[in-house]
Parts: structure tokens; C-alpha cells; sequence
């Protein structure tokens, strides 16, 4: 049981620990022109620092959920963020991409930890729609993180240069270290404790991604949320060589998204008991598809004035951050024995595909404005399509016995 006040600082704490992830993303895109000089590298070679920690990333999401089943919740935390900080202020030191590329992956190993295991927690402590009004405020919280890395980032730039942004960074690693350890309650009683061994590592495993329901929403979801982080990757491209903006306006893409993300979850924080998930998720993908309709017909009528994207941007991750709560408590309760490992796979799948779009799907789109407005739109009737074939294998019994409820 939770005293009162840990009650109330926990969301606060899970925010801080869930920034880590895009504050380690997008805080140094406003530096890319100074390392291209600093360190005599190219676009390329600094698109593949995104890449690494984005695989990374993925990779070590997978782990995180089943040591922190096995170990518990607390001590995996704390690993995670103290290799986090040391690996960012090596960044700060560095003067070779090569040893920048090492110390990403390291980042990317280590910054899930506390977004893996936050949502466990969040389940662990709390039950039905509270859990969702809960996981709505850290959402609209974490929601500040896209917008103000890059604010952050460019101010840090203009006036410290290139490394001043990794020092920050570690700065906020080291303080979140100790509030963690003074903070964080442990919530998973050792009765409740999978046995770390290979076989139920491989059991665990099986049973996640093997689970038709669960991997559909964690599909949908990751899709679903690269209608808006193509524009996360794309930012330098996208502002700066279409737009025309400067390494201090990275706020006019940040800015309305993060609006609409803060708005969308306490919406769903303040339906959660009052609207039925199906109703959830019908509004809030009816203002997504609103907004993909908006931003196709900007960028033929109007593809270089920046202010015109403003609503897109903002009603895109209103819609989103209405379901996102949703959606992730649906595809945990899936698997309720395994919320750790669940909670990994989520990430894992997500983060995933943020790599694909970053190596990949991202410079595709890189052209033009309505090039990148096509592959958001298409991205969101992807994950659209899913949620509705999901319905309909449900509805008509085709999913497999043992996940039918």
C-alpha cells in the first residue's frame, strides 16, 4: 500500500524517468549543424546515431519487463538510469563519432528501463479505470518532454554549443538517479516473481508474442504513433530545408503537438469512467483521421507556410493521446501475469518501428511536405485497418480460444 505522498509523487516520478527516451532523441537535433562541423561528420553518419539508439532501444525494451518480472521493479530502475547517465556525459567528452556510437547504443540500452517499468507499475498499483486515468496523467506530463528537448536543446546550442545538451541530459540522469532510490516503492511482492531461467524466459516470450490480441494492439499503437514521430524524425528536414526555420523555432512542430498531447490525456483521463473504450477510441481516431485530411490538402494549397501545419499537429495528437491510454491498458490486461514483459514487448514493438522509420520509411519522405503527409496519412490508415480487422476476428470467434474472453 502506498503512503499518501508517494501516492501523489509517483505519476510525477514515472514522468521524469518516461522523458528520458524522447529528451535523448530530440534534444541535440538543434546541434546537428555544429556536429557536422565540429566532429567533420555528414547527415548520414548523424542520422545513424537515431538509427543505433533506436535498435537499441528496442532490443534492450525486451529485457527490461522480464528482469524487472524476475528481480523486481526497483533495482532494474536503478541500474537502468545510472548507465544511462554515465553513457551521456561520455557523449559530452567525445570528439569521435565512432566512440558516439557506442555510447548511443549504451543510452539506448539503458533509457527504457523506466518507461518499460513504469507502465508495470502503474498496473501493479492500480485496477481498471483508475490504472487509465492514472497512465493519462503521466501521458499528459510526458507529453511536455517532445516539445521543450528541442526548445532546451536550441537554446543550450546557441549559446554552449553542440555538448552542453548530453551534459543537461546527464544532469537530469544523475537527479532522477536519487529521487528513484529515495522514491520509487517496490510493487511486485516476491510471491509474484517469474523464475529467471531460459526456459521461462522462452515460455514468456512465446506466450507475449504469440498472443493474437496483444500483439495487434501493440501493432496498431506503434503505427498509429508514426503518423506523428515521422514528423519527430524528420524535424531538422522538415523545418529547417522546407520551411525555412532557424535552431530556436524547433517549438512550432513541438509546440501545437505537445498542446494536443496534454489536452487528449486529460481528456482520457477525465472519460475514463465516464465513456466506453469503444467510444474512446471512435472520437479519437475520428480527430486523427480529421487531422491527416487537414495536412494532405495544407501541403497542396500551401506547402511552405509553417503556421498552417499548426493544427494538424495539434489535433493529431489530441486524437492520439485519447486512446493511447486505452490502448496500452487493453494489451496488458492480455497478458496479466506477464505485465512486465508485456509492457517490453510494447516498447519493443514501438520502438521497433521508430527504428524502421528512421533508417527507412523517414528519408523516403524526405522530398517534400506532402510526400511526408502521405506517409502519416498512410501510417494512420494502417492503424486504423488493424483495430478493425482486430474487431472483427474477435467478434466473429476467429481469434484463438485461449485469448477469447
Amino acid at each position: 500500500m502506498l503512503s499518501p505522498l508517494t501516492s501523489r509523487l509517483l505519476p510525477l516520478l514515472l514522468t521524469g524517468l518516461a522523458m528520458l527516451g524522447p529528451f535523448s532523441i530530440n534534444i541535440y537535433m538543434p546541434s546537428f549543424a555544429d556536429m557536422r562541423t565540429s566532429l567533420g561528420v555528414n547527415d548520414v553518419q548523424l542520422q545513424i546515431t537515431l538509427s543505433l539508439y533506436f535498435v537499441s532501444f528496442a532490443f534492450m525494451s525486451l529485457w527490461h519487463g522480464m528482469l524487472a518480472d524476475s528481480f523486481g521493479r526497483r533495482p532494474v530502475v536503478l541500474v537502468g538510469i545510472a548507465v544511462f547517465t554515465v553513457s551521456t556525459f561520455g557523449i559530452a567528452l567525445s570528439n569521435d563519432i565512432h566512440n558516439i556510437y557506442l555510447l548511443r547504443v549504451l543510452q539506448g540500452f539503458s533509457a527504457g528501463a523506466g518507461i518499460v517499468i513504469g507502465r508495470a507499475v502503474i498496473r501493479d498499483v492500480y485496477e481498471g479505470a483508475m490504472a487509465q486515468r492514472v497512465y493519462a496523467t503521466v501521458v499528459m506530463l510526458f507529453a511536455i518532454a517532445p516539445a521543450i528537448g528541442p526548445v532546451i536543446g536550441g537554446f543550450l546550442q546557441v549559446h554552449f554549443g553542440w555538448r552542453s545538451p548530453f551534459i543537461f541530459l546527464g544532469g537530469m540522469g544523475a537527479v532522477l538517479s536519487l529521487l528513484t532510490f529515495i522514491l520509487l516503492p517496490e510493487t511486485l511482492s516476491h510471491e509474484s516473481r517469474q523464475p529467471f531461467s531460459l526456459a521461462n524466459v522462452l515460455k514468456g516470450y512465446q506466450q507475449v508474442f504469440s498472443h493474437f490480441r496483444f500483439m495487434s494492439w501493440a501493432i496498431s499503437f506503434a503505427l498509429m504513433f508514426g503518423g506523428f514521430f515521422i514528423y519527430v524524425l524528420s524535424a531538422p528536414i522538415f523545418l529547417t530545408r522546407h520551411l525555412h526555420l532557424g535552431a530556436t523555432q524547433f517549438i512550432w512542430l513541438f509546440g501545437p503537438a505537445t498542446a494536443g498531447m496534454m489536452l487528449g490525456s486529460f481528456l482520457s483521463g477525465r472519460l475514463a469512467c465516464a465513456w466506453s473504450v469503444r467510444r474512446l477510441l471512435r472520437t479519437g481516431f475520428a480527430v486523427m483521421l480529421f487531422a491527416a485530411v487537414l495536412n494532405v490538402s495544407v501541403c497542396v494549397v500551401n506547402p511552405v507556410s509553417f503556421y498552417w501545419y499548426l493544427p494538424y499537429l495539434f489535433f493529431f495528437t489530441l486524437g492520439m493521446a485519447l486512446v493511447q491510454p486505452v490502448i496500452m491498458v487493453l494489451g496488458l490486461d492480455c497478458v496479466p501475469h506477464r505485465r512486465g514483459l508485456g509492457s517490453s514487448v510494447q516498447l519493443f514493438v514501438q520502438t521497433s518501428f521508430n527504428a524502421l522509420l528512421s533508417a527507412v520509411i523517414a528519408p523516403f519522405f524526405w522530398n517534400s511536405p506532402l510526400q511526408l503527409a502521405l506517409g502519416a496519412a498512410t501510417l494512420l490508415a494502417l492503424s486504423l485497418m488493424g483495430i478493425y480487422f482486430l474487431r472483427w476476428m474477435t467478434v466473429s470467434g476467429r481469434t484463438p480460444k485461449a485469448e477469447q474472453v
